[in-house]
């Protein structure tokens, strides 16, 4: 299977590194199935620190990830909410699961989010309106032994049609 990373750089050889903000299943190198999401994201991260948006390119190994700990949220359900708030507020330490996978909580589900965070939704309510976005994929990998079962294939610099 072809995963895609996108940012500013070319990254062959993949270091976990600390984050410096909290994200969706904490910390870990993030990648997804969707060549657009990457694009999406390789021009966000351009926007933001300056430079090329570059996709990079890697074959994931599920046969090596087998006796991996993984955490699959098949979709956008009461689990995966959960999790995210939780990882959004630093409170996961990425201690139990070499490879998370799961819809990726982007900017357009930000508001739900925040809005079930500090109580002005149900839980219900705000997978009821999660519910409504058909949401990319994302696996991130924890540990260094899940970043084994990556391969870099290769990089290239995205262009922006207009």
């Amino acid at each position: 299977m072809l995963l895609y990373h996108g940012g500013n750089i070319t990254i062959e050889e993949i270091e976990l590194r600390p984050h410096n903000r909290f994200l969706d299943f904490g910390e870990g190198f993030y990648t997804t199935p969707e060549r657009k999401q990457a694009e999406r994201f390789a021009q966000i991260t351009v926007d933001r620190k300056g430079g090329k948006a570059i996709l990079n390119t890697y074959e994931y190994d599920e046969q090596k990830a087998e006796k991996l700990q993984k955490r699959l949220f098949p979709s956008a359900n009461k689990e995966w909410l959960n999790f995210i708030v939780k990882n959004r507020r630093g409170l996961y330490k990425n201690d139990e699961y070499d490879i998370i996978i799961g819809p990726v909580a982007n900017d357009r589900v930000y508001q739900t989010i925040n809005n079930y965070t500090f109580g002005n939704l149900s839980i219900e309510e705000a997978i009821t309106r999660l519910s409504t976005w058909n949401l990319y994929t994302q696996y991130v990998f924890c540990t260094q032994i899940a970043l084994n079962t990556l391969r870099f294939i290769k990089s290239e610099e995205v262009i922006q049609n207009g």
